[in-house]
C-alpha cells in the first residue's frame, strides 16, 4: 500500500507498519516487519486477549472480585476498578469514572496467575502467543507495559481479533463494545473525554475528540496506542468489510505522533475505500 510509505517520512529512528484486512490477508506492509519494538501499552490487549481465554477457560469469571473492595476482573479490564494510573492507590468507587491504571492491569495479571498457578508472561505465552505463532513476542515484565513484539507477528494478532480462532467471536464482539458506557475520564496524552469508551482492555473510538486514529475512522474503531511510539487499531468498517493496522516505532509517544498518526490512518483508509 503507498499510504503506508508515510511512516518513512515520521521523525522516528525505526518504524514499520502493517495494515491487515479482515479475511486475514495483508493488505500492505512498509519498513522491518521481522524488528522487535518495545510495545508499551501496545501489550494491554494481548494481556487482555490472554485474559478472556482465562474466562472462557473458566480459571476465572468476569464478575469475580479482582482489586480493590467492590471491584471485579470486569472492572479492571475496563479501566473502572478505581485504581491510580501507576500505584496500588484507590481513587474511586469501581465502576464510577474511566481511571487509566497501569496497576490494574497489574492486578489482573496477579490475579490470574494465582488463579491459573502459572506466571503471567507463561500464561500468556501459552494462551495467546504460541497458537498463534508468535514467536518473537515476548513479555517481559508488566502486563501492562511491557511486551515487545514485531509488526510480523502483530499481523496474526490483529487478524485473530478480526476472525478469533482462540475466542468465541461473541467474547471478542463484548470484549471490543463499551463496557461501563457513559463515564467519563482522561485519555492519555489526549485530554478528558466525555466520555471515555472502553471495551475489556481495547479502548473505542466511538466519539471522542482529540483522538490517535483518523478522522474518517469509524465509532466502532477499537485498539490500543503505546508510549513508546506505538499503535494498532481494528476498523470494522474500513474499505467496507474491516481492516486492522499496526504501527511500530522506536521514538516515545509526543506531539511528532499526534501529528503523523491521524494522517496515516486517513490514508490507510482512503486506499482501502478506493481498492
Amino acid at each position: 500500500m503507498q499510504s503506508l510509505r508515510m511512516i518513512e517520512n515520521w521523525p522516528v529512528p525505526t518504524a514499520a507498519a502493517a495494515v491487515v484486512r479482515a479475511d486475514g490477508s495483508v493488505a500492505g506492509t512498509c519498513g522491518p516487519q521481522q524488528h522487535r519494538f518495545p510495545l508499551a501499552s501496545v501489550t494491554k490487549p494481548l494481556a487482555a486477549y490472554a485474559a478472556l481465554v482465562a474466562i472462557e477457560e473458566g480459571a476465572v469469571e468476569l464478575d469475580e472480585p479482582a482489586g480493590p473492595e467492590g471491584s471485579t476482573v470486569r472492572h479492571l479490564l475496563a479501566h473502572t476498578s478505581g485504581l491510580a494510573f501507576d500505584e496500588q492507590r484507590t481513587m474511586a468507587a469501581p465502576g464510577t469514572r474511566r481511571i487509566y491504571s497501569n496497576a490494574g492491569f497489574e492486578t489482573l495479571g496477579d490475579h490470574i496467575a494465582e488463579a491459573t498457578d502459572i506466571p503471567f508472561p507463561q500464561y500468556l505465552r501459552e494462551a495467546v502467543l504460541e497458537p498463534l505463532g508468535m514467536d518473537a513476542t515476548e513479555l517481559a515484565g508488566s502486563p501492562a507495559k511491557d511486551g515487545v513484539s514485531t509488526v510480523a507477528d502483530l499481523i496474526r494478532f490483529a487478524a485473530e481479533l478480526q476472525a478469533p480462532r482462540l475466542l468465541a467471536p461473541e467474547t471478542v464482539a463484548a470484549a471490543t463494545s463499551v463496557v461501563f458506557p457513559g463515564l467519563t475520564g482522561v485519555l492519555p496524552g489526549y485530554g478528558h473525554q466525555k466520555p471515555n469508551d472502553w471495551g475489556l482492555g481495547f479502548e473505542i473510538r466511538d466519539g471522542k475528540s482529540p483522538h490517535w486514529t483518523g478522522a474518517s475512522s469509524s465509532a466502532r474503531t477499537f485498539g490500543h496506542f503505546g508510549q513508546s511510539g506505538t499503535f494498532l487499531w481494528v476498523d470494522p468498517e474500513a474499505g467496507g468489510t474491516g481492516a486492522a493496522c499496526v504501527a511500530l516505532t522506536d521514538r516515545a509517544f509526543g506531539p511528532w505522533a499526534v501529528d503523523v498518526w491521524p494522517p496515516l490512518t486517513d490514508a490507510v483508509l482512503a486506499e482501502l475505500h478506493a481498492a
